[in-house]
């Protein structure tokens, strides 16, 4: 049996760690991502973001901060007054048409699961980002329907039973407590139609365009683990951009009435970030992710400097725009990781003679020199290793249960590099890096990289071919 205990301290504990003419768009979630507010995000914005891998969900919040991001909706929830709409065609999108029960159903759903309260000051936004929102998904039923693309009375019933199972109901009771407050069930399967529909059609059009080589996610791993070992927050963004708001002050005011909403716990963060966000995070509730030190805005930063997980920031400005953040949870960095390793040893015992070691860790540099990684060993027959080297795989081992000699030789080290010859009371020895990743259970692995930046470029060809389709769109006020 391999022994590495001489190389292991203990004790040791491991350290875990997203315009059409007259109607132009409020926010980037309207329309598709409404129903994610139902249940926590099991549906992205099909215009704004694929679907995400099982691989690569989100952090699971714990204590104040899953209060702050829970689901908006919930069962017997009271239907919302909305001032009497004229009757009839509203807006023509080429052939199609929007009537004014279809924006009445679409305002009513974008109320109930956003949770935000219905004023003076905001009702014309709701309104207008309905708007926004059923012209964008009349473009893409009707883009669907070009390329034929076909979504299954089967494939919406199992979405909303899994939409329903996220919500504690079944998919009768889910129904029947969206009836309740005026939202047909005909709505929701025409939404979830359009939705995934559109997902199918941009997956298929451009997945071969999304591909990434080796070479980027090589770059990215070594990004992510470098990343590692400096301060990192998880928080969750909601942006009110100065553009879409038309100014910078109309934009500070509009998130400041959100975070009074917030705060107040009228609203839950995760809501309204899927409503009223600008930003491409917001088709998953505002998830931005683990944001690094020093690829922050300083102010920004210095904000998350003072926060608790659970807490939710007030309006922070920037030349772009308005942020309100929840943190999520935060680290201060020197992150553990996790390396595979090789060995090459020449056995010598606690009380070898100071000649004997230098003559070892001589005859190691000279095999290292010639043999400088993992793949290299691999490649070297029995005749080619040395008398007294033994090579050995060691399997995976934390760096954080390693003696500090050792852990601070590995650390700065990649895939492919070794260290010099280390000396422990059993050997000298050279270690081999085989591949490296950050330890934790939420630590990103190669295969999740790969996946996001999949993802990342299909969500930016998928907003471009919308903005396409708008270009050249006939959109009409009746």
């Amino acid at each position: 049996m391999l022994n590495i205990s001489p190389m292991i301290h203990t004790p040791a504990a491991p350290v875990s760690g997203r315009s059409v003419r007259k109607f132009h768009r409020l926010v980037s979630v309207a329309g598709a991502s409404l129903i994610c507010a139902l249940t926590g995000g099991f549906l992205t914005q099909a215009s704004a973001q694929q679907s995400v891998p099982s691989a690569f969900q989100q952090t699971p919040d714990t204590g104040s901060a899953a209060q702050a991001s829970a689901p908006a909706f919930k069962a017997d929830a009271t239907a919302p007054e909305l001032p009497t709409l004229g009757e009839g065609m509203l807006i023509s999108v080429n052939k199609d048409m929007i009537t004014s029960y279809d924006l009445k159903q679409r305002m009513l759903l974008l109320i109930v699961t956003s949770g935000v309260q219905i004023t003076q000051e905001n009702y014309e936004s709701f309104q207008q980002q309905a708007i926004s929102s059923l012209v964008d998904e009349r473009l893409e039923q009707q883009e669907m329907d070009h390329w034929k693309v076909k979504v299954t009375d089967k494939e919406i019933d199992q979405e909303i039973d899994r939409m329903a199972q996220q919500s504690n109901l079944n998919a009768t009771q889910l129904l029947a407590e969206l009836k309740k407050v005026g939202v047909e069930p005909a709505t929701l399967r025409a939404q979830i139609a359009a939705e995934s529909g559109w997902n199918s059609l941009v997956g298929g059009r451009y997945h071969s365009n999304a591909q990434v080589g080796s070479a980027q996610i090589d770059s990215l791993m070594d990004k992510v683990i470098a990343d590692g070992q400096k301060p990192q927050y998880l928080v969750a963004e909601i942006f009110i951009d100065n553009a879409s708001a038309g100014s910078p002050e109309a934009a500070q005011k509009g998130a400041e009435q959100l975070y009074q909403q917030i705060s107040q716990k009228v609203a839950p963060f995760q809501a309204v970030a899927r409503q009223f966000s600008k930003a491409p995070s917001a088709a998953n509730g505002g998830d931005a992710g683990w944001l690094v030190s020093g690829n922050i805005d300083p102010a920004v930063e210095a904000t998350f400097k003072t926060m608790e997980p659970g807490q939710v920031s007030q309006p922070i400005m920037t030349k772009d725009g308005a942020y309100i953040y929840l943190m999520r949870q935060k680290t201060d960095g020197n992150a553990d990781m996790v390396m595979r390793l090789k060995q090459a040893a020449i056995a010598l015992p606690a009380n070898a003679t100071e000649a004997d070691i230098n003559n070892a860790q001589t005859v190691l540099a000279s095999f290292r020199a010639k043999t400088s990684s993992c793949s290299a060993l691999d490649d070297l027959g029995s005749r080619a290793i040395p008398g007294s080297i033994t090579v050995n795989d060691l399997g995976e081992t934390q760096l954080s249960t390693l003696m500090t000699n050792y852990a601070d030789a590995l650390l700065p080290l990649k895939e492919g590099q070794s260290t010099a010859p280390l000396r422990n009371s059993q050997n000298v020895n050279v270690l081999f890096v085989c591949d490296r990743r950050l330890a934790g259970d939420n630590a990103l692995k190669r295969e999740q990289v790969q996946n996001n930046l999949v993802n990342e470029r299909l969500s930016m060809l998928g907003r471009r071919y919308l903005r396409e389709l708008r270009s050249t769109a006939t959109i009409e006020n009746h």
